[in-house]
């Protein structure tokens, strides 16, 4: 609230419940924005802050006990008990939204707040000042400006606090053992699912509900889908694994890819591959720390990617020119990182007018390079050996005063401790 201009006011709506299939819900997650700024893990809600009110400048609406709905659906706080639980300093029934918040806004000049997450509530708050406005000849003063919350909140959320890291540290490590698990389950001849399975038990076997973002499980060619989530395909023998999953940890996510041998041991063109994907994460992970700027590890990263691809033969050319006229796309056609925290591509800007922004103390991203040479017609020029290998390896970077820590490291990397991993579990062959 001390960032926002003299005369406003700040609204944050909840997340709302949502239908999967006739009367069934998805599982409710609240709204990042709103659960940051309040700790409140129900549905139907809205936080308004109110800089200077004399009764309090923190008010909750939520939904009020209602005995037969929790017997159904598990207990509600209610307005009654917001305040002792949650810190705010008044609370009231989400029911009473309609005779309240006009009153909040009447008078501010300005309504902080992110229109287009929730249209339903945007046409409820346009609404509300439609309302002030008809009374403008009577006196009544109505917001004139609406400002993006974003710039504030969002800036606030990519600085993580301890507990913050804490908590972020736990996501990963519970990640790491998921991705253990899968390289110590992994036979030929098993489905992508049942792959699938051995993380999701992991996670929740440890606290964590659900994944942070739908598992990917790529064996084969399915490994060069970036966002490849049907795991429905079969793991044979010689087939390199792309596993992309990450658990989300009371609130905060974990984004780990990790590529390992499905027999157990990398083949003599997978090893190639893999060896430069490896060297670009390790280069990647080098740029990153405080004053350098957000895309210096992408820059790094991809020109040893690029350097390798023209050694093996799969790139011709300058270097240099390689990468001015981004000829290396149909092999590397992503970025190397994004911001990391309650949201698996988490909120904060990646450039502050025209230039990268610098990294401070506090940041946390992830590194994920990758090559991959699909089986498809634009591939058919490539050696055979080649084609239908994708491999990404990607890890999650705090950085810190001093330079960076990698949350992720729990899970190895070096293919000599993969295949040692997995030949004393008994996997893979």
């Amino acid at each position: 609230m001390s960032m926002m201009a003299p005369g406003s006011v700040a609204l944050i709506p909840s997340g709302r419940e949502m239908r999967r299939n006739r009367d069934i819900q998805y599982l409710f997650r609240q709204d990042s924005d709103f659960f940051y700024l309040t700790g409140f893990a129900e549905p139907s809600a809205l936080l308004v802050l109110a800089p200077g009110r004399e009764h309090g400048e923190e008010i909750l609406f939520c939904q009020e006990r209602d005995a037969l709905a929790e017997r159904w659906d598990g207990q509600r706080l209610g307005p009654e008990r917001a305040s002792q639980m949650l810190n705010v300093d008044d609370a009231f029934p989400v029911a009473d939204l309609d005779d309240i918040v006009p009153g909040l806004l009447e008078g501010r000049e300005r309504i902080y707040m992110t229109l287009g997450e929730y249209p339903d509530f945007d046409q409820q708050l346009l609404a509300w000042v439609a309302g002030i406005r008809q009374r403008e000849s009577a006196g009544a003063q109505p917001p004139g400006e609406f400002v993006e919350l974003k710039h504030l909140l969002h800036e606030q959320r990519l600085y993580k606090s301890a507990k913050e890291i804490a908590l972020m540290r736990k996501a990963c490590t519970i990640t790491a053992d998921a991705h253990l698990r899968a390289m110590r389950h992994v036979q030929p001849g098993m489905s992508e699912w049942q792959l699938e399975a051995e993380l999701t038990h992991e996670f929740m076997r440890q606290g964590a509900r659900s994944p942070a973002y739908p598992c990917i499980v790529g064996a084969g060619n399915n490994a060069c889908i970036l966002h490849y989530v049907d795991n429905s395909g079969g793991i044979n023998n010689g087939d390199l694994i792309l596993i992309d999953a990450g658990c989300e940890y009371e609130y905060y996510a974990a984004d780990i890819t990790r590529t390992f041998p499905a027999n157990g041991k990398y083949s003599d063109a997978q090893k190639e591959i893999y060896e430069v994907v490896l060297a670009a994460n390790l280069a990647g992970i080098a740029a990153c720390y405080p004053g350098n700027h957000f895309n210096a590890p992408h820059e790094a990263a991809l020109k040893v990617m690029v350097e390798g691809l023209v050694q093996l033969g799969l790139l011709t050319g300058n270097v240099e020119q390689i990468l001015a006229r981004e000829g290396y796309k149909d092999f590397c056609p992503h970025k190397t990182s994004h911001w990391l925290g309650m949201d698996v591509h988490d909120v904060g800007d990646y450039r502050l007018d025209d230039s990268w922004r610098e990294f401070e103390p506090g940041m946390v991203l992830t590194i994920e390079p990758g090559i991959y040479i699909p089986i498809h017609e634009r591939t058919e020029g490539v050696d055979e050996k080649y084609r239908g290998i994708g491999v990404r390896i990607e890890d999650d970077v705090l950085i810190t005063r001093d330079g960076h820590e990698v949350l992720s490291a729990g899970v190895p990397k070096q293919r000599s401790e993969i295949e040692a991993l997995m030949a004393s579990s008994g996997t893979g062959r």
